[in-house]
């Protein structure tokens, strides 16, 4: 049975979301995974064990490799990979899912992606595919190359509009926040009104976030303003752990914008990431996309962009730091206590430590 989610634990996230509170909140996303475990024990290279995986964002579900999307993207600290974002940078169109996994298998997931275009009449010629990655290496036998055609595959096929599963799924199944163990989160909002009396057209709009989160040390966590990470010097990774991690961070909306408004978007994404005590370590990949599912029309040989003016801009600004936050701190609730690669193991953090932690500054 799925692990509470932080706000039906009390915990007190600003802002309204979505009915599922996921990036499928947005009408035409789909998400799926693809989960690998296998053995214990010590490790053999290219037999494991094994915890690892790889997850899909479709954009406009499995016909998303034949559309353009306007897209941003964003860095926040540069040690990482997100293949595809150079076009993006330059066209400013999304044209093909977005698929997260592990470091080492980033070619993998590549190969196959196209191939699963191939398979399903998409990409005919030329396909430039966006895969971005977090190291699990700390759990995985990520030098065994586990994660496959048939994983990818199965997450593109697999890929659905309704509740994400989260914590040990997907691309996040190896992976750590702040020394407890993390992985796949997501969260949604509603569009508001950006300040009492200000003027307002995105009523009805949507804006949802997924993050892959492998990131932090243990002292800078904090949850809802709490200064979470101090309070827990136990529960600790039985090996040396490092600080330094990784996070990928997708935001999808169904308000119209352009490319350099949702690059705009993608920055916001790092605000949210700042509340939860990331400041982006040196050897930290932060990186961010942003999407919007309305698409340019072509009318006369012209492609006719709608977009939202820059005065309004503030609600989805604020939505994505909001939901930020929260699909951290949902993937941080949703994530079991893992054993991997030599006995190593990595806890989830308790429910009922943080609750009692969080009431004692009034947070819960």
């Amino acid at each position: 049975m799925p692990k509470p989610r932080a706000r039906n634990l009390g915990l007190p996230f600003e802002g309204t979301p979505g009915p599922l509170n996921a990036i499928t909140d947005v009408p035409g996303v789909e998400v799926g995974h693809a989960t690998v475990i296998q053995g214990e024990g010590p490790l053999v290279v290219g037999q494991g064990p094994v915890r690892t995986g790889v997850t899909a964002v479709l954009p406009g579900g499995k016909s998303s490799y034949r559309r353009s999307f306007p897209a941003g993207f964003f860095s926040l600290n540069g040690n990482g990979e997100m293949t595809g974002v150079h076009w993006i940078e330059e066209a400013g169109l999304l044209t093909g899912p977005v698929l997260s996994t592990n470091t080492h298998s980033v070619g993998a997931v590549h190969q196959a992606t196209i191939e699963w275009g191939l398979a399903n009449g998409f990409g005919e010629a030329f396909s430039l595919p966006v895969v971005a990655e977090t190291y699990d290496g700390f759990l995985n036998d990520i030098n065994g190359f586990h994660v496959r055609r048939e994983h990818v595959w199965a997450a593109l096929d697999g890929a659905s509009s309704g509740p994400v599963a989260e914590g040990n799924v997907g691309g996040g199944t190896g992976m750590r926040v702040s020394g407890f163990k993390g992985g796949i989160g997501t969260a949604s909002r509603r569009l508001e009104r950006p300040y009492p009396g200000g003027e307002f057209g995105l009523e009805g709009h949507t804006l949802g976030v997924l993050v892959q989160a492998n990131y932090g040390a243990r002292g800078d966590l904090t949850i809802c303003g709490v200064p979470v990470g101090p309070e827990f010097p136990d529960l600790l990774p039985e090996a040396p752990d490092l600080k330094d991690g990784s996070i990928i961070i997708v935001v999808a909306t169904d308000a119209p914008l352009l490319p350099h408004q949702l690059k705009r978007v993608a920055r916001r994404a790092a605000m949210g990431l700042a509340r939860t005590g990331s400041v982006a370590y040196n050897g930290s990949g932060d990186l961010f996309l942003a999407f919007s599912t309305v698409e340019p029309l072509a009318a006369d040989g012209l492609r006719l962009w709608r977009a939202v003016p820059e005065g309004q801009m503030d609600a989805l600004f604020k939505a994505a730091v909001q939901a930020t936050e929260e699909a951290v701190v949902n993937a941080l609730m949703a994530a079991e206590t893992m054993i991997g690669l030599n006995g190593r193991v990595v806890h989830a953090l308790p429910h009922d430590r943080l609750l009692a932690l969080m009431r004692r500054y009034n947070r819960a």
